[in-house]
């Protein structure tokens, strides 16, 4: 039986544009999704450079105005990978439109503009997703699987951290990365962390945190001799208090020397502990035993860890970065066509977006601030 069609729009078409068409692409290849996606509009900021994108990436049209694409007959789903200023106002006609919103985080540039954006998608019955794609992970789930069957005990600690090293070098020119609108290390790779923890963990209940400037100016342009000061953090150090009862420490750092792709984190119990590195993204490390077990377990992924089998039947193959976009799009599309829940929506990105806010908030009183 033919499976009905349904139409992207994407917004925006550089790096993160690119991995949500390839995975719409992708997607039917290797799971059975309710619908088929077919790649109708793709906006940009000028109508030449989406018509490039366009081709490039497989969409039968193109537009220099998302508005238009929004209101495209065409497009079913609106998938916003635009810059974070644009996307309340390109969510908020989606929603009004009546449409199925994916939006890349952060959700938007403050927590206030987020929960407008939650609470009118709500009220108007949307589905509604945000790229917070690490968490598709089946090595991330099955950690979450092992923490809430009391594998390693009750939980006692825990310490997360996400650095990488692409703004190390002060030369690196301001972008939409440093706009004091949404900007920093904290709420730029910082909410990634604060995602896993929350998914792992629950809510947090207090956090105190130091936000930190590396680099004082930096460059208008890339090239330019000008430089104008940085309002936004390089590195951020955060003590947390899980609703849970656990206590912990988050970092956020995008000038991390040497560090590509250093999301990570320990989590320890009375009975033994995890330890996960996006880096090595296929194991995850498990350590439960007496003491006469010393060090911890490599598990590695495979087909007995959902869905990863969607890819390959053999174990030790490795999933990859593009590949959590395909099963975050295959959980979208089963969610558009009401079969499945969706997480994590909007609601679940304002929340990231408000613990953000309550960690720069206790940087500038020197305080704990409650959640």
């Amino acid at each position: 039986m033919t499976k009905p069609e349904i139409g992207i729009g994407l917004v925006g078409s550089g790096f993160m544009g690119r991995c949500h068409a390839n995975a719409f692409r992708a997607v039917s290849g290797l799971f059975d999704v309710p619908v088929e996606p077919r790649l109708a509009v793709l906006a940009d900021a000028s109508d030449e450079l989406a018509a490039r994108a366009a081709q490039a990436l497989g969409f039968a049209r193109s537009t220099g105005s998302w508005q238009d694409l929004v209101a495209d007959d065409a497009v079913d789903i609106v998938a916003i990978t635009a810059p974070n200023v644009l996307h309340a106002p390109i969510a908020h006609a989606a929603i009004d439109a009546g449409k199925t919103v994916y939006c890349e985080k952060p959700l938007a540039t403050t927590a206030a503009i987020a929960l407008e954006m939650t609470e009118a998608a709500e009220a108007a019955g949307i589905v509604t997703l945000v790229g917070f794609n690490f968490l598709r992970n089946p090595m991330i789930r099955l950690a979450r699987g092992i923490i809430a069957s009391g594998e390693i005990g009750e939980v006692t600690g825990f310490r997360g951290r996400h650095a990488e090293n692409y703004m190390a070098d002060p030369d690196v020119p301001h972008s939409f990365r440093t706009d004091p609108r949404g900007g920093g290390a904290l709420a730029d790779i910082g909410s990634h962390i604060i995602s896993m923890a929350r998914f792992l963990l629950g809510p947090m209940a207090e956090v105190q945190a130091d936000c930190r400037t590396i680099h004082s100016t930096r460059p208008t342009a890339l090239g330019a001799r000008e430089c104008a000061p940085v309002e936004v953090d390089d590195m951020t150090h955060a003590l947390v208090r899980f609703e849970c009862g656990v206590s912990g420490s988050l970092e956020a750092n995008w000038a991390a020397t040497a560090r590509t792709m250093d999301l990570s984190w320990e989590i320890t119990g009375t009975k033994g502990a995890l330890a996960f590195s996006q880096e090595r993204m296929n194991e995850l490390l498990l350590w439960s035993g007496g003491p006469e077990r010393c060090g911890y377990t490599r598990l590695e992924a495979g087909p007995a860890h959902p869905p990863y089998g969607a890819f390959c039947p053999a174990p030790g193959h490795q999933l990859g970065f593009n590949d959590l976009k395909v099963i975050e799009v295959a959980e979208l599309l089963e969610a558009h066509a009401g079969g499945a829940a969706c997480e994590p929506d909007f609601r679940e990105a304002f929340e990231v977006q408000r613990t953000v806010e309550a960690m720069q908030q206790s940087h500038a009183t020197e305080q704990w601030v409650s959640l």
